[in-house]
């Protein structure tokens, strides 16, 4: 796992580059600049640059220990050079930080490397701006303004369910514009513009069941479900999203373990072919606001954990599997599901309560899923 970067590091051996750094660093906030021992002195001088760190060149040793501290590295320096300090530290595009090259003179802002994954597309445009320079940018999908399959919804919060599976023939699909369908079965409607059309080659559809595999070139799926099992032949032909669209409602037994908890929220989802990818949030009763195996599942998952009072859970509509044991001990007819249902805003459960215990656990726990309703793009 990569150790969180740090935003930008700026790299100027020239006086011209002091100048555009000093633009940069004005407009892009937090970024650290590295400049030249000869030149240093000069940069202490210039507001926003006094805080430079120092560069001694050749560069090569001093980016062989930050290349991986960054999200960005931005070179006032030719493509070349840059091209060949970097080379022997590319490993691979989910990993590799974005690097943009400026020449002195502050008229191009050029993505060398890790265009999607890496944003650097994204950092090209910002310095461009910055600059008032053009982007230069030559990833496909950007130059000819169609889907970018490895980073699709990411901005949404989407994820892709498996990076090294078929992504490159979904590039390759889109970008020459051969028949591939995006199927939504949940998530935001927003992954491409609702004013804009689709690009040329790509359908849209709502029901995975109407679409044949083997008339699309490539299968675009935005779900919360595990289809290998029920559609595998849609599977095999596929890149799937995972958008974040499942809200889990958990209850358990004071001093249910961690391990458990997470033992049996992964049977639940499994047991009911959804992924744990999509999991968006997790919501209980307020009285657990301090046991450990929901606040480890939270934090285990990256998720935000909603608590609510037994009034509130006992006046949720849509709960299936009241409980007067339930009642008795905590004040209202169920816990997971109607936590489920309040913090996902949905009107009915995907999954009803499902109770999970372990042999010699001597405790219990139960697990409701809710669905998030999303607004439909066709409704737009």
């Amino acid at each position: 796992m990569i150790a969180e970067r740090k935003p930008f590091a700026i790299y100027v051996i020239t006086k011209h580059g002091l100048a555009i750094a000093q633009k940069l660093v004005r407009h892009l906030g937090t970024a650290e600049v590295l400049v030249s021992e000869r030149l240093r002195e000069s940069a202490k001088s210039i507001p926003d640059l006094s805080d430079c760190l120092p560069l001694a060149l050749p560069i090569g040793p001093t980016l062989s220990k930050t290349f991986i501290s960054y999200d960005c590295h931005i070179f006032i320096i030719s493509i070349g050079a840059v091209v060949r300090m970097i080379a022997p530290l590319i490993k691979d595009k989910k990993v590799d930080p974005a690097v943009v090259c400026i020449d002195d003179a502050a008229r191009y802002s050029v993505c060398v490397l890790s265009g999607h994954v890496g944003r650097g597309n994204t950092f090209t445009e910002r310095v461009a701006d910055a600059l008032e320079a053009q982007a230069i940018i030559t990833t496909a999908s950007d130059a000819i303004g169609t889907l970018t399959v490895d980073i699709l919804g990411r901005e949404l919060g989407w994820t892709l369910d498996d990076p090294n599976r078929n992504v490159t023939r979904g590039c390759a699909a889109v970008v020459n514009a051969a028949p591939v369908t995006f199927v939504q079965e949940t998530g935001e409607p927003n992954w491409w513009p609702l004013d804009k059309a689709l690009p040329l080659g790509v359908r849209y559809s709502r029901s995975l069941d109407d679409e044949d595999p083997a008339a699309n070139e490539m299968l675009l799926i935005a779900t919360d479900r595990d289809i290998r099992k029920s559609h595998p032949a849609h599977w095999a032909n596929s890149v799937i999203y995972r958008p974040k669209s499942l809200v889990l409602g958990v209850g358990c037994d004071r001093g249910s373990t961690p391990e458990m908890v997470a033992r049996g929220v992964k049977s639940v989802l499994e047991d009911h072919n959804l992924s744990i990818k999509s999991v968006k949030a997790i919501a209980t009763i307020d009285k657990k606001r301090d046991e450990a195996g929901i606040i480890e599942l939270a934090r285990s998952l990256g998720c935000p954990l909603s608590f609510y009072s037994a009034g509130e859970l006992d006046a949720v509509a849509g709960i299936q599997n009241p409980s007067e044991t339930v009642q008795k001990f905590v004040g209202t007819r169920g816990v997971s599901e109607p936590a489920a249902l309040s913090a996902s805003g949905a009107d009915t459960l995907l999954v009803p309560k499902q109770t999970y215990t372990e042999p010699g656990a001597g405790r219990t726990m139960t697990v409701a899923v809710a669905r998030i309703p999303f607004p439909s793009r066709d409704a737009e």
